[in-house]
């Protein structure tokens, strides 16, 4: 029994400990990152709820300085503030200069009349802005793609 007990005595009760432990360290890197990424993904969106229509072959677009948002109910966002054509094309105008590769994004929710749409890209372009996109929720097609079964003549 003696032999049991002498295992678990400090074998360097004087000497001073040289190493660090980083574990603790680890885990609470760790939690921050985690507690970084969920919170981030609050801050990238801007509030406006769009349902956005669905495309597989869309992608993700770098934030610009002209954002357009076109809401359900016909309101118009730029830059997720609230908007209308007029500040539109002030905005368009003052940026212009200092950015001649100005792209417009612009988000319609779905149940949007397609002629809404194209009076905002026809705005755009008469403003000046060659390069624009339309924006879609590509992650949900693909899901729903691969879900989908083939037309009759499709390999």
């Amino acid at each position: 029994m003696a032999g049991a007990a002498s295992q678990f005595e400090d074998d360097d009760s004087g000497r001073m400990i040289t190493e660090i432990n980083v574990t603790p360290l680890v885990d609470i890197i760790l939690v921050l990152l985690i507690i970084f990424m969920v919170t981030t993904t609050y801050i990238v969106n801007p509030s406006i709820k769009v349902d956005l229509p669905k495309a597989v072959s869309g992608s993700d677009q770098a934030r610009t300085t002209l954002a357009l948002t076109l809401t359900r109910d016909g309101q118009l966002y730029l830059n997720g503030d609230r908007s209308d054509e007029t500040k539109v094309l002030k905005q368009i105008a003052a940026e212009l200069p200092k950015n001649p590769d100005l792209q417009a994004i612009i988000a319609a929710d779905k149940v949007v009349q397609h002629g809404s749409v194209v009076h905002i890209i026809d705005l755009v372009k008469r403003a000046g802005v060659r390069k624009f996109a339309i924006n879609v929720d590509s992650t949900a097609a693909a899901a729903a793609t691969a879900e989908s079964p083939r037309p009759a003549g499709a390999r």
